[in-house]
């Protein structure tokens, strides 16, 4: 098993280390997914189900479009 690191910026945003983007064949642009289960993460390139679900999400979550929301809620 390999086990690799990377830190969170200051945006909660991290660099995909080069092994983990060859595995994935992962490039510039592409969606990831992030599959959450009993405690454990699964990063993986995102499919084509995984976007057309999320882009269905999108009209319902209105409720998550003011910055007063998203600064109350951004410790969750």
């Amino acid at each position: 098993m390999t086990i690799l690191t990377s830190k969170l910026t200051g945006k909660y945003q991290a660099t995909i280390p080069d092994a983990v983007r060859k595995a994935l064949n992962l490039k510039a642009g592409d969606a990831i997914a992030f599959e959450i289960d009993n405690g454990e993460i699964r990063l993986r390139k995102a499919r084509p189900i995984d976007l057309a679900f999320a882009h269905a999400l999108e009209g319902t979550l209105s409720e998550w479009e003011f910055s007063a929301d998203e600064e109350a809620y951004s410790e969750l």
